[in-house]
């Protein structure tokens, strides 16, 4: 009722013309064909890939990497777990204002320090140039715990006795890793790609409350543009057609990833 009702009333919409306002005009596919003349369309993609390539590989690789250190024997790993894994709890919004007052140009706590080490200030989120390389950081340091979590559950499904197997073939640390280890992570490499792709995204919250898609159109991803046109514009119709849009791109990247888990295998 909550979940698929809505996606199916989108999909509607989609085929209308609508402004709230009156009812429903039925349109055929002409939102659609709207969009191939439509610039900002081409914008809100280019951006949504380029946060999506700042983003997910990031985030995959710190996350193991913390996944790796925190499995470890050492005193306060519970510790260490905990306070990475904080930032998932909170809510994406209060994560952009946390990161807006961090990034702020003449008092946030990065310019400062950046000032102390003699460094020139950074206008993070009002330069075109680094605004989307600003939510992406933020962006990493919300989701990272989360990932964390689960390739530390990957990590220690994975036998003991395989290492100390390999220990008494004389492999290195390296040559275990590699041959061993990040093999046998296969499985959760390929649940945590999916949802990173799906929860970067689907992002909007974060990216509202930091940037509102701007400066100018640097930040705005198409879930921002679905947002705008549907509930600023009042663009119903239009609006429900970019989230369609939105549902393909997952579906279209989510298949080509379990494609290629596929195609190589998920055990060694």
């Amino acid at each position: 009722m909550f979940r698929f009702g809505p996606s199916l009333a989108g999909l509607a919409v989609s085929l209308t013309k609508w402004n709230i306002i009156g009812d429903p005009v039925f349109a055929g596919l002409h939102q659609f064909q709207r969009m191939l003349g439509d610039r900002l369309f081409y914008i809100s993609l280019w951006n949504t890939a380029g946060f999506l390539l700042m983003t997910a590989p990031p985030l995959l690789a710190l996350s193991l990497l913390l996944a790796l250190l925190v499995n470890r024997r050492l005193h306060g790993r519970t510790l260490a777990r905990t306070l990475v894994f904080v930032p998932y709890v909170l809510m994406p919004a209060v994560i952009g204002l946390v990161w807006n007052w961090l990034y702020e140009s003449n008092f946030g706590l990065i310019n400062y320090y950046l000032q102390q080490l003699g460094l020139p200030a950074v206008p993070w989120l009002i330069d075109q140039n680094t605004a989307l390389l600003s939510v992406s950081i933020s962006t990493v340091w919300w989701l990272v715990g989360y990932n964390m979590i689960l390739y530390l559950a990957g990590l220690q499904d994975i036998p003991a006795e395989l290492y100390e197997s390999a220990q008494i073939d004389g492999a290195g640390p390296l040559a275990t890793f590699f041959s061993l280890t990040l093999p046998l992570l296969a499985p959760a490499t390929s649940v945590i790609l999916t949802l990173t792709l799906i929860n970067v995204i689907k992002l909007f919250d974060q990216i509202f409350v930091m940037t509102g898609g701007g400066p100018g159109v640097a930040t705005l991803t198409l879930v921002q543009y679905m947002y705008t046109q549907a509930f600023q514009s009042f663009d119903l119709g239009y609006g429900s057609a970019l989230g369609l849009v939105v549902l393909v791109v997952l579906v279209v990247l989510i298949g080509l990833q379990n494609r290629l888990v596929a195609g190589r295998g998920e055990r060694p």
